[in-house]
């Protein structure tokens, strides 16, 4: 997998297929039997550029008897950031995660999501190159999430590189600019949504009336609307058919390129890991790299 510069790269996958167990061997939080790899142009494990890296674990824990000031400031603290720093960056933090007001109160009166708001303005607090996010909506209401989603959009613009680690897919496919679907520790699809989705858009064509005919695989019943489907169709190759439902005396109510979803191509990515592990005696033995 490569994540380039200025860019969300998004990394999915069923519970248990290792996305989170990269993340901790990329941080050294646990050590891999075998991986290769460069992390901003080191090899993964070199310790001096961890500094340059902002992480958000997925179940992180802050010293409940802490202010939210006072966990950003140990934590800057432990990153080698000077007090004076640390001071000027909180204030900038806090205001860009939303709690600001909630600066001098306890971390352990926290909701999961304000938790995950600290979370956030830890990560941040150093100036990361790249961010390294595993589940960071976990627990966070949809307001917060839309803030969230946000706040990554804004990071990215800045020229962040951004590793996004989630499963919960509507909240992806609005900011992703690439990804990578892990199945058992391999990478079973992997690049933009537009490229690995090319082959399977469609048009489909409503309408009311009754029409001319069409063959079955062309056609289908939306409650009261008869739907034209047009695979793999541009939309030069639509406007014959709209004239076609007119000409008929029919209503065209709705006329709409339909992609393949985040979700469907989820399920698609599990579908060719199956079917390679059928093929394969005795399934695969996953490799990092």
């Amino acid at each position: 997998m490569r994540v380039d510069p200025g860019q969300i790269f998004c990394l999915l996958g069923p519970n248990g297929a290792g996305k989170s167990t990269l993340v901790k061997v990329l941080m050294t939080v646990i050590r891999a039997s075998r991986i290769s790899g460069t992390m901003l142009g080191m090899p993964i494990g070199h310790k001096p550029t961890l500094r340059r890296i902002g992480y958000l674990p997925e179940h992180h824990r802050f010293p409940p008897f802490m202010t939210g000031e006072q966990a950003l400031h140990f934590y800057g603290g432990l990153s080698g950031m000077r007090r004076h720093n640390r001071r000027m960056r909180i204030d900038a933090m806090l205001d860009l995660v939303g709690m600001s007001d909630w600066r001098k109160h306890r971390v352990g009166t926290f909701s999961k999501g304000m938790q995950q708001r600290i979370g956030l303005a830890q990560a941040l607090l150093h100036d990361p190159e790249l961010l390294l996010l595993d589940e960071p909506t976990d627990g966070v209401d949809p307001v917060g999430r839309r803030e969230i989603r946000d706040l990554l959009i804004h990071l990215r613009n800045e020229g962040r590189s951004i590793l996004v680690n989630s499963h919960i897919l509507s909240e992806l496919e609005t900011i992703c600019d690439q990804l990578a679907v892990v199945v058992k520790g391999r990478v079973s699809l992997e690049g933009t949504i537009d490229e690995l989705t090319s082959g399977r858009r469609r048009w489909v064509v409503s309408y009311e009336g009754s029409g001319p005919e069409w063959t079955d695989e062309q056609i289908r019943q939306d409650g009261r609307a008869t739907q034209v489907i047009l695979p793999g169709a541009s939309a030069e190759n639509v406007q014959p058919v709209i004239d076609r439902i007119r000409s008929a005396g029919c209503v065209v109510t709705d006329v709409s390129e339909v992609r393949e979803s985040l979700e469907d191509l989820f399920m698609r990515a599990l579908e060719l890991a199956s079917d390679d592990d059928a093929g394969t005696p005795g399934g695969h033995k996953g490799t990092a790299t």
